[in-house]
């Protein structure tokens, strides 16, 4: 159950949230109902305030990030043209599709020997031709090369797709890929869990229902993940509440998720986009936010919610560490599938960077590891950064 807060009722204005104010000073669970006044609520203040005072109680100032590097080893997929909101998928045939060989795996993953890198996150396309041999030979090369480096690799949705083009079970499947060097699973893929969504989005993608039973597969084997919602589409706020309940109730179940990710929709280069006749940015900063700081309070059995600055802007990222945030994305190196949707983003950032970001929000920097175990802080208080 959540821990008690104290809050200052002065900063809440809207009258529909003092109930809510009151349970979470109780440390009382919210429910689903309770989330949709949340986003229906137009006192993102008050929101914030509630989500920062619950984050201070289990992680006080600091706020974490990881030295990482995507690896997005092809792009070919099956669902190319059933997923909708995807900009990133190719058909085999179609210009721009690729899948690397090992020797383009392995060249992409020779500067985490002079990046400090500890995390390599893998995810790809549905490809019939990338198998379970083929990632078996990946993640073994890798973990060869680079013994130091946690592999965070296939989603779900990846997972279910190497078994059934194997014949395997997902327990199989994932037995296979750890006894290969697999770490953990990474939360993309969930999109929303709504059918009705999910059938105009997704249509042939994994349900909701399968992927929830892929991670708890993975969590009964000590393989732990992250999850994820895709919001700022089609989904209304009730589906957003429902798609947080049934993870909320597999970490009661498991425990095994480390951290919560919700993913801002982006409109460009994709046939969701044209249909909703949407350009740039699809989701604002104030939804951004909203939808961050509802996670940490709804979301009261995980320890960490991370922003993707990828998605939303690093300045949106940075103001989130006062909305319930406490981990940020890390420095990447090099990331496709969202710039391929149009985000304006940088494809990593510096050290340097994430520093001066998490200072100028007066919090506190730590490098982390994949387990959120703490390797390094950088300050003992919060200082501002130089203007």
């Amino acid at each position: 159950m959540p821990a008690p807060v104290q809050l200052d009722h002065h900063l809440i204005s809207d009258p529909s949230l003092r109930p809510l104010a009151e349970k979470v000073e109780r440390g009382e669970r919210l429910t689903q109902a309770d989330g949709v006044t949340l986003f229906n609520s137009g006192d993102l203040l008050a929101i914030g305030h509630m989500a920062d005072a619950v984050n201070r109680v289990k992680n006080g100032d600091r706020v974490t990030f990881a030295a990482n590097q995507h690896i997005n080893p092809t792009n070919v997929c099956i669902l190319r043209k059933t997923c909708v909101f995807c900009s990133y998928a190719r058909l085999p045939k179609e210009e721009g599709a690729y899948r690397y060989t090992m020797e383009q795996i392995w060249e992409e993953a020779a500067t985490a020997n002079s990046t400090l890198t500890r995390e390599f996150h893998i995810v790809g396309g549905l490809d019939m031709k990338a198998g379970l041999a083929y990632y078996i030979e990946m993640f073994r090369g890798l973990k060869e090369r680079h013994p130091q480096v946690h592999i965070k690799a296939l989603t779900a949705v990846e997972i279910a797709h190497i078994a059934r083009i194997e014949k395997l079970t997902v327990r199989d499947t994932l037995v296979a890929l750890r006894e290969a060097g697999l770490d953990t699973l990474p939360g993309g893929g969930a999109e929303v869990f709504s059918p009705g969504v999910r059938a105009t989005i997704a249509d042939k993608k994994l349900s909701g229902e399968e992927y929830i039973d892929v991670h708890r597969t993975a969590h009964a084997l000590s393989i732990r993940s992250n999850c994820t919602m895709l919001y700022g589409h089609v989904e209304t706020f009730e589906d957003r509440m429902a798609h947080l309940a049934m993870l909320r109730d597999l970490q009661d179940e498991t425990g095994g998720f480390l951290a919560y990710i919700p993913l801002a929709y982006h409109p460009d280069n994709n046939e969701l986009g044209e249909t909703l006749h949407r350009v740039g940015t699809a989701t604002t900063g104030f939804d951004d936010l909203k939808n961050l700081a509802i996670g940490r309070l709804f979301l009261d059995n995980f320890d960490h919610i991370k922003s993707h600055w990828i998605m939303v802007t690093p300045f949106v990222s940075q103001m989130s560490l006062h909305f319930g945030v406490n981990d940020l994305e890390g420095t990447v190196v090099r990331e496709k599938i969202y710039h391929e949707a149009g985000a304006h983003t940088a494809q990593a950032m510096t050290l340097d960077q994430i520093l001066r970001l998490i200072r100028g929000a007066r919090k506190v920097p730590a490098e982390r590891d994949s387990f959120y175990q703490i390797v390094r802080t950088f300050d003992e208080s919060p200082t501002p950064a130089a203007a």
